[in-house]
């Protein structure tokens, strides 16, 4: 059954959702069909590298800021080459950019890149419907296909719960990362050592933020692709490894959780994971993952253990089980304070922690940018010990 949330003419794009509900809208960017998930974030800016992260790859986003397109778009705020989502939704969209930076408008951006966008849909009952009813899969149109047809589409679609996606956006060949942002005043550069730390990165989807970083923190970074065993990692002799952000459910991801089994067994090996990376941590040392009832995507999100609170950026649509993590080795070390579930983790007796969040942020504060300072401090350990002289 299809149930019309606006019926004005004057739309001529549609949002359909697989629970028959329709919104409509005006089409901006590419004209066609995109099916995915549809998801919302609540950030007030940073839509650019919302756009092309690749933890959004195969959803529909939803900006609940009301205008989008202010800022326009440049280089130097991407975090990957091209964008992740399928379709862009939003209340409004700015006619004319200003920004000091921008070299372009949104909307040619994302018709450039083949991504359909809808404006003039009402984006808070678009969020009251997933917040009251969980993530859903939907289709956005600009094309003319018909609501039914539209809905039979979605209804076919896959759910995100099962997907490997990771696979799909990693890199195929292995490169090197050693350069911090580009934009000069956001590069934040720490302390650097004589000598750069060796990291090791698997790339399930990896933010350019990520990788920038890291090397401010003095890291020279090796990234390999999602599928890469032990032997391709250690064959380079890392001071530490990186398990990266990525899309889709982690629990599919078998090939990262074999290889994080296999690295764990190494009880000196520093091992730093984020977002994706965290999950796998988790899965690989026993422990479960479950779908979020619409996940945790925006800017604000109050994240606290031991008496510590920071606000963080968050993308995610799956948590770990902390029922499902065995006390004795792993501690809990962050909740997110809207929800209880877990935010961090690290191992009681191995250099080994992970974050559900984005401690690298773009977009969002810099509250846990420290987590790559104890990452780097853990690579540290090993070196200094090397120096301290023993009685003979």
């Amino acid at each position: 059954m299809i149930n019309y949330y606006n019926q004005s003419i004057d739309m001529d794009g549609l949002l359909v959702l697989a629970d028959g509900t329709v919104f409509r809208g005006q089409g901006f960017g590419a004209k066609g069909t995109a099916i995915g998930e549809v998801v919302f974030n609540t950030g007030m800016s940073g839509y650019q590298e919302v756009i092309t992260d690749p933890s959004y790859t195969g959803q529909l986003i939803t900006f609940t800021y009301p205008e989008l397109g202010n800022t326009g778009v440049n280089q130097e705020d991407l975090e990957a080459d091209t964008p992740a989502v399928k379709a862009v939704l939003c209340r409004c969209l700015a006619p004319q950019p200003s920004n000091w930076r921008s070299s372009g408008t949104l909307e040619q951006w994302l018709e450039q890149h083949g991504v359909v966008g809808l404006k003039g849909i009402d984006t808070r009952a678009v969020v009251r419907q997933l917040r009251d009813g969980g993530a859903i899969n939907g289709a956005v149109s600009t094309d003319g296909t018909s609501p039914a047809e539209l809905l039979k589409q979605v209804l076919a679609a896959p759910s995100m719960a099962g997907q490997n996606l990771a696979e799909r956006v990693s890199t195929t060949r292995a490169y090197r990362w050693s350069s911090p942002t580009a934009a000069a005043f956001d590069q934040r550069l720490q302390d650097q050592p004589a000598d750069r730390y060796r990291v090791v990165a698997i790339d399930f989807g990896i933010k350019r933020a990520i990788l920038e970083r890291l090397s401010a923190h003095g890291c020279d970074v090796e990234v390999l692709p999602a599928g890469s065993d032990a032997d391709a990692v250690l064959a380079l002799k890392p001071d530490g490894v990186f398990l990266s952000n990525g899309p889709g459910d982690p629990s599919a991801v078998g090939s990262g959780i074999a290889l994080a089994k296999q690295l764990l067994s190494d009880p000196a090996l520093p091992m730093f994971g984020i977002c994706l990376g965290h999950q796998i941590l988790g899965l690989a040392l026993g422990g479960s993952t479950f779908k979020l009832g619409y996940g945790h995507r925006g800017l604000n999100h109050p994240c606290g253990g031991s008496g510590l609170v920071e606000i963080t950026s968050q993308n995610h649509g799956f948590a770990l089980d902390a029922n499902s993590l065995d006390p004795q080795r792993v501690a809990v070390t962050h909740h997110n304070l809207n929800d209880r579930t877990v935010a961090g983790l690290e191992l009681r007796d191995q250099p080994v922690f992970g974050v559900q969040y984005h401690p690298e942020a773009s977009p969002g504060p810099h509250d846990a940018d420290h987590h790559f300072a104890r990452f780097i401090n853990l690579m540290a350990s090993p070196r200094n010990a090397d120096k301290i002289e023993r009685p003979s």
